[in-house]
């Protein structure tokens, strides 16, 4: 009999460490770990920017040390309020329409990335408008910190065993533990699955990553606003748009007649995921911001 070569999967606590304080019990969680960290570490980012001045045109940057401190505090709010909305809005509404107390439940889980770049996006326009500052500057010091964010973010889910793959042979795939992972139709012994965090994490943290980082500090893309930007949103969507074709779709999409969980269905077993459907217009977007970073600046 041919035995298939899986990886076990690393079990790993979801929690780092945990307290008691007054009859309470406070964890410290891998996610929240790595949304802190990804936070303070494109802090590190922006600021090492804009106190460049050879990366800007005319030696100028886009804003001071100071303005990034009250950017930081945007932007959070920004990921939070739009993370969770995108979730309720994207993908279960019919849900929390019966249930709207829990859209304030943000510690039972459930955000969305392209809800928490809206959230981005909204607050980046405001606090340009706010302090005079020019909005494609800010949007591409916002996107040059974003992916360090995401590598961190899907190396913990990772480590949370969620959001994994659909099921694969290949000598990779990973056996994640919990009933769900290992309802896969057809397949009588353990199932493995792709492991599309990791996946993520290196096309849309590692490898976007390094390309916006030297495109800044090598080709001068920060004299152009909009170039880090638009290369930001056609990195990620594409990225997440490929690996959405071998990551297990949201469980509400799935039904007898849809086990792919398309949510927009062409026939033949074809068609789209929500996620995939949202990274289209993220990379339209950034095509148009690189078409607009062609022009000079004024």
């Amino acid at each position: 009999m041919h035995m298939q070569a899986v990886i076990p999967f690393p079990h790993i606590s979801p929690e780092i460490f945990s307290i008691s304080v007054f009859g309470f019990e406070l964890a410290l969680r891998w996610y929240a770990l790595a949304y802190i960290v990804g936070i303070l570490i494109g802090w590190r980012i922006v600021l090492h920017a804009v106190r460049t001045p050879r990366l800007w045109r005319d030696q100028k940057p886009a804003m001071t040390a100071p303005q990034v401190e009250d950017l930081l505090f945007w932007a959070i709010l920004g990921v939070i309020l739009g993370g969770r909305l995108g979730f309720v809005l994207f993908y279960q509404p019919g849900y929390y329409l019966s249930r709207p107390l829990e859209v304030l439940m943000v510690w039972q889980g459930g955000m969305s990335f392209h809800g928490g770049m809206l959230g981005v996006l909204v607050a980046c326009v405001l606090f340009a408008r706010r302090n005079g500052l020019r909005l494609l500057s800010v949007a591409d010091l916002l996107c040059l910190a974003a992916p360090v964010g995401l590598l961190l973010g899907r190396i913990a889910n990772f480590i949370n065993a969620e959001l994994w793959g659909r099921p694969t042979d290949l000598p990779w795939g990973v056996i994640f533990p919990g009933g769900a992972a290992q309802d896969c139709p057809g397949i009588l012994t353990l199932c493995a699955r792709h492991p599309s965090q990791l996946y993520e994490a290196a096309l849309e943290g590692a490898l976007l990553g390094t390309v916006l980082l030297w495109m800044a500090w090598r080709r001068g893309a920060l004299q152009c606003p909009g170039r880090i930007s638009g290369l930001f949103f056609v990195g990620y969507g594409l990225a997440r748009f490929a690996v959405e074709f071998v990551r297990q779709a949201d469980m509400q999409f799935i039904t007898e007649d849809n086990p792919l969980g398309h949510a927009l269905q062409f026939g033949g077993g074809l068609g789209l995921s929500m996620g995939q459907i949202l990274s289209l217009p993220m990379i339209a977007f950034g095509v148009i911001l690189l078409v607009l970073a062609r022009r000079p600046a004024s």
